[in-house]
């Protein structure tokens, strides 16, 4: 008898949109993409009832994998710097297990997407641009948790100047440039051996890149959901 296929629901919390998919057990899309806008403004309700409207046109699944944009800590969303302040403190991985009655997993949002993207070995890193700039670092495939997005740089921080915030100010040419110094910034802090660069932004980008710098799909962000559960299997 053939064993059942363990399905994952993958979900990605972004400041501009919410996005949906189906995953095998390899981590393999079973679904189209689903995208719906972030509502505005996005308080735990608007956004859960956004989640709600795309869970419906989706398949039967065993399990959920959610990326936020924030800090996680034990299903909590701590911070929310680009949502709305009511996120902070909220319960989202019990919440979603109570609306949806499937077992949850919640993770920073640029963590997610790193799992969809690394290869597991050495020291790798990623940062996303994004409405924000998020970031994680891995250690032979395992997460560590970061956020230089708020982290001060030049004479404000990180996501002041690659994020929306910064790309409206300082315009794509330099932003680029911005970007090019940030990248020697974090290979010098970090001496990470690969750096991922993704979210929606990463079309602006001018750059010439050395071989350990790769610019990564959005859909890693959902890919990666599967290995949030790589422990349980």
């Amino acid at each position: 008898m053939a064993t059942k296929q363990i399905v994952t629901l993958a979900v990605d919390i972004g400041g501009s949109g919410l996005k949906m998919l189906c995953l095998d057990a390899e981590g393999k899309p079973l679904t189209e993409r689903l995208r719906v806008p972030t509502p505005e403004p996005p308080t735990p309700a608007r956004l859960l009832a956004g989640l709600d409207t795309l869970r419906a046109q989706m398949p039967e699944f065993d399990r959920v994998s959610v990326g936020f944009p924030g800090v996680i800590k034990r299903g909590l969303t701590m911070t929310a710097v680009n949502l709305d302040p009511r996120w902070i403190g909220y319960p989202l991985q019990a919440m979603l297990q109570k609306r949806w009655k499937k077992p949850v997993r919640v993770a920073n949002d640029a963590a997610v997407q790193g799992l969809g993207a690394i290869q597991g070995r050495g020291v790798e890193m990623i940062l996303t641009l994004g409405t924000g700039m998020g970031s994680c670092l891995f250690v032979d495939g395992h997460i560590c948790p970061l956020e230089l997005g708020h982290h001060p740089w030049l004479k404000k921080t990180y996501e002041d100047y690659l994020g929306r915030r910064g790309l409206k100010k300082f315009g794509v040419k330099k932003w680029n440039k911005l970007l090019r110094k940030a990248i020697a910034q974090t290979q010098a802090t970090f001496n990470w051996d690969h750096l991922y660069l993704g979210g929606g932004n990463t079309k602006l980008l001018t750059l010439q890149f050395r071989p350990n710098v790769t610019v990564v799909s959005n859909l890693d962000g959902l890919l990666g959901g599967v290995a949030l559960w790589r422990n349980e299997e």
